[in-house]
């Protein structure tokens, strides 16, 4: 039997298999269904994908990297940071690439984890799947018929070319600001689907001068102030997703302004002005979105999409979109956490009938009737403001000392009392309830019923104490 198995070759599983090498351990083995590390980063292969939480924050603290070219990486440059994290630490010996979780039972102490290379056994399961690995893609009426490329923004085609095509994004989000500004430069024609604007701010990035990277390569102590003030200076952004809020106020005429300076068509301005509080969507961050949307190969089409033809898209105006390619720009499913993994705590409750008015974790971390179940980057612990890496962080450390305390105490389990659990989650909804995000509008941070089950519901400083240290009091052990 293995001690920990890992769920996940993405950031968050990563983090949990660097720590325990760091810590000692060597019986652990990390689950991957893909053919390599990176998780998100992997998978998102499409031009212009790239992080808009600036460099020296997109990285782990016990792991810096200084030569970071540009102020926002790209995602190469991402996916071979995680790629040198594994050779550094070791890892490599305890991945199990092109591994498929399909589910887990609880059973005499121990989880069995039916992958789709057999059975392993493994005295605690950790998920480090995310929030961001399950692309949806609408069933819009006669999708099947198309005749030419169609595909997920997430599983880009390598070999589709955009050179005189006529390309269709359907979808107006983070993705797709990204792909858009990319296309235009080669497609005959970008047609823009959009069904509700996004907020937009400047990202203003550059590549680094090499006095700069001499600076973070030998000068550690720099490098660290320089990464604590882009922390705090995103941390500063939190409250301007209150309602109502005065930097609330501020962030919406910043995006307004850009606006207006990179679109000076009124009629375009108009329609890519939200109508919604800041926050309530994701905030998008880009220098060339608008410049695309502008030029005279790109046209936004707000008129909801009726059908798909053979020939393209369908609106609900009754006009045919014509096209050679369809890009799904559309997100993925982010509200069901663990599926397709069916997961069967003690007692044989299965995860999806305990989660069934929606996802939730004390801490994030741990679900009460789950013994030796930890989440990494689970419900209510995503982010618009700052590093996701950060609460991994948290979380892992949260984890280890769980870990820790169950070997010192020679338990078999360990699990989170139902009453502390209920107590923790009515805290933060009751805070989450003074957010953008409960205003009026359709998220991905929330359930069709309207609970915020993805985000975090304050300062990530407020997380990095509540995960500090394990409230044993709240926990149980047994054997």
């Amino acid at each position: 039997m293995t001690r920990i198995a890992i769920v996940g070759g993405g950031a968050a599983g990563l983090a949990m298999g660097m720590q325990l090498k760091r810590a000692g351990h060597d019986d652990f083995v990390i689950l991957e269904r893909s053919p390599g590390v990176g998780g998100t980063w992997h998978d998102n292969r499409y031009p212009g994908a790239a992080c808009d939480v600036p460099s020296h924050l997109y990285c782990f603290s016990f792991e810096p990297k200084p030569d970071w070219t540009h102020k926002f990486s790209r995602q190469p440059e991402i996916e071979q940071y995680f790629r040198a994290c594994v050779d550094k630490h070791g890892l490599a010996p305890h991945l199990r690439l092109g591994t498929e979780v399909r589910g887990a039972r609880f059973v005499d102490g121990a989880w069995h984890i039916e992958t789709s290379g057999g059975t392993e056994v493994a005295q605690a399961l950790v998920s480090g799947t995310g929030q961001l690995n399950r692309p949806r893609t609408p069933a819009f009426p006669g999708l099947e018929s198309f005749a030419g490329q169609a595909f997920h923004s997430s599983r880009w085609r390598p070999d589709f070319a955009a050179a005189g095509k006529r390309v269709i994004v359907i979808g107006s989000g983070a993705s797709a600001v990204q792909i858009v500004p990319e296309l235009v430069r080669d497609a005959a024609h970008v047609s823009v689907m959009q069904r509700t604007p996004a907020y937009v701010i400047a990202r203003n990035d550059r590549a680094y001068w090499k006095l700069e990277k001499w600076l973070f390569r030998y000068a550690p102590g720099w490098r660290a102030l320089y990464r604590s003030l882009i922390y705090w200076g995103l941390e500063a952004r939190f409250t301007a997703l209150h309602r109502a809020s005065v930097m609330g106020k501020i962030v919406r005429w910043m995006a307004l302004r850009h606006l207006k300076k990179q679109i000076s068509d009124r009629a375009l301005r108009e329609v890519l002005t939200p109508d919604y509080p800041v926050g309530c969507k994701r905030i998008v961050i880009s220098d060339d979105w608008y410049p695309a949307l502008a030029r005279d190969n790109c046209s936004l089409v707000t008129a909801p999409i009726e059908r798909i033809a053979p020939e393209g898209v369908v609106t609900a105006d009754g006009k045919l979109h014509a096209a050679d390619a369809l890009v799904f720009a559309t997100g993925f499913d982010t509200t069901s956490f663990l599926a397709p993994m069916q997961i069967v705590g003690k007692d044989g409750v299965a995860l999806d009938d305990a989660w069934r008015t929606g996802a939730e974790a004390h801490r994030g971390v741990l679900v009460s009737g789950f013994p030796n179940l930890f989440l990494l980057y689970g419900p209510n612990t995503n982010l618009g403001h700052n590093s996701i890496l950060f609460m991994i962080e948290c979380q892992v450390r949260y984890v280890t000392r769980c870990l820790d305390e169950l070997a010192r105490r020679g338990a078999r389990w360990i699990d989170v009392k139902r009453e502390a659990m209920a107590r923790s989650n009515a805290e933060l909804q009751a805070a989450l309830a003074k957010t953008t995000w409960s205003s009026d509008c359709n998220s991905w941070y929330k359930t069709a019923d309207g609970k915020i089950t993805n985000n975090w519901s304050g300062r990530t400083a407020a997380y990095w104490r509540a995960t500090r240290n394990p409230n044993f009091d709240e926990l149980e052990l047994g054997s």
